[in-house]
C-alpha cells in the first residue's frame, strides 16, 4: 500500500492554499514522545495542553510543541525548557522567545485575543525579541501520520547538522499527505514535499526579507482562499518580498466561491476570484480511506483602479 505522501505526489495534488490557518503560533518545547494529540499525549501536563488549545484556539493562536532534532530524551524534573510565539502578519511579524523551568503553568496567564491580534507585548515581561536565525519548524510526529516520521526526521536531521537555521521539530502543521512539511517563522509560509537543499533556499530568502512560492502551501496568517489569492498575486506580479501584499479580505460570492482583496504596499489592489473544486481521491493520511478534499482553484487575478476601497471596482 502506498503511503498518504507517495499517493498524494503520484496524483499531483495541488500544495497551494493547503496550509493550516493561524495568525499566530504558541510553541513549547516538550522533548520526550509524543502521541497522535501530543498536547495532551506527551509529557507535558495534558490539563496544562488541553487548556492551552481551549485558551488559544478561539483567538486564532495555534498551539504546538516543538523538540530539537535527535534523540528525544526527557530530562524532566525542572529542565529549562524554550517557548516561542510568533505573529504572522505581514508589516508585523515578530517572534518573541524566553526560557522556563519545568512544566510551564503561567502560560494560562497570557493575554491570547491580544496575542492573536499581534499585540506583542502582550507576552509580559521574560518574553524577548528573537533576533537570531529564522524558525524551522519541521513535522516529525510519526504518532500522528508515520510520513511525517520517516520523511520529516531526516530532513530536520540534515538541517540540523548543516546549522541551515534554528531547527526545530514540530508535532503537527496539517497536511500529513505533503510531507515532509515545514512551516517557517516569522513569516509564517508553510511548504510541502521539500528537501533540504530548497529549505535551505526558502531560509536564504527569509534572511532577505522575502518568500520563495515553489513549494509553497501557503501563509499560516490568512486563510485557504486568501492563501490562494496572496500566491496567484506573488506569481502575477513577480513579488517575493514577504511583507509586500496583504489579504484586505475574504467575502463570499456564491456556494462554493469567495471575492478575495489583496493590497500592495505601493497602492496596487486586486480582487482575486477563488472557487472550491473537488480535488484528487486520495487518502488524507496514512491508513485512511480514499477520500476528496477540495482545493482553491483561482478562477480570475483583476487588478483595480487606482483609489478604489479594498481593490473593489
Amino acid at each position: 500500500m502506498k503511503s498518504c505522501a507517495t499517493a498524494s505526489q503520484v496524483l499531483g495534488e495541488p500544495l497551494a492554499a493547503t496550509a493550516a490557518t493561524a495568525p499566530t503560533w504558541l510553541l513549547v518545547e516538550q522533548p520526550g514522545p509524543w502521541g497522535a494529540k501530543a498536547l495532551t499525549a506527551s509529557h507535558l501536563d495534558p490539563e496544562l495542553g488541553a487548556a492551552l488549545d481551549r485558551a488559544a484556539a478561539p483567538h486564532g493562536v495555534r498551539v504546538a510543541l516543538i523538540r530539537r532534532p535527535g534523540r528525544h530524551a526527557d530530562p524532566g524534573g525542572r529542565a529549562p525548557r524554550r517557548l516561542y510565539l510568533a505573529h504572522t502578519l505581514p508589516g508585523d511579524s515578530w517572534i518573541r522567545t524566553t526560557e522556563v523551568p519545568g512544566q510551564p503553568q503561567d502560560l494560562l496567564d497570557l493575554d491570547f485575543a491580544a496575542l492573536g491580534r499581534g499585540d506583542a507585548t502582550a507576552a509580559g515581561p521574560g518574553w524577548e525579541p528573537h533576533h537570531g536565525e529564522p524558525l524551522a519548524l519541521v513535522c516529525t510526529n510519526g504518532k500522528r501520520d508515520r510520513c511525517c516520521a520517516l520523511l520529516g526526521r531526516p530532513l530536520a536531521a540534515e538541517l540540523a547538522a548543516s546549522a541551515a537555521a534554528d531547527v526545530w521539530e514540530v508535532t503537527h502543521l496539517g497536511g500529513h499527505r505533503f510531507a515532509p512539511t515545514l512551516l517557517v517563522l516569522p513569516y509564517g509560509y508553510a511548504y510541502g514535499r521539500i528537501g533540504a537543499h530548497t529549505v535551505k533556499d526558502v531560509l536564504d530568502a527569509v534572511r532577505r526579507g522575502q518568500v520563495l512560492t515553489g513549494s509553497c502551501r501557503g501563509r499560516s496568517a490568512w486563510d485557504r482562499p486568501g492563501q490562494a489569492a496572496d500566491l496567484a498575486v506573488r506569481a502575477r506580479v513577480r513579488e517575493p518580498r514577504a511583507g509586500a501584499l496583504t489579504v484586505t479580505g475574504t467575502e463570499p460570492d456564491g456556494e462554493g466561491r469567495w471575492s478575495v482583496g489583496v493590497a500592495h504596499t505601493d497602492g496596487r489592489r486586486w480582487r482575486v476570484r477563488v472557487a472550491a473544486v473537488p480535488g484528487v481521491e486520495a487518502p488524507a493520511s496514512c491508513g485512511a480511506a480514499p477520500g476528496t478534499a477540495d482545493r482553491m482553484h483561482v478562477e480570475a487575478v483583476e487588478e483595480c483602479a487606482r483609489g478604489t476601497a479594498d481593490g473593489r471596482a
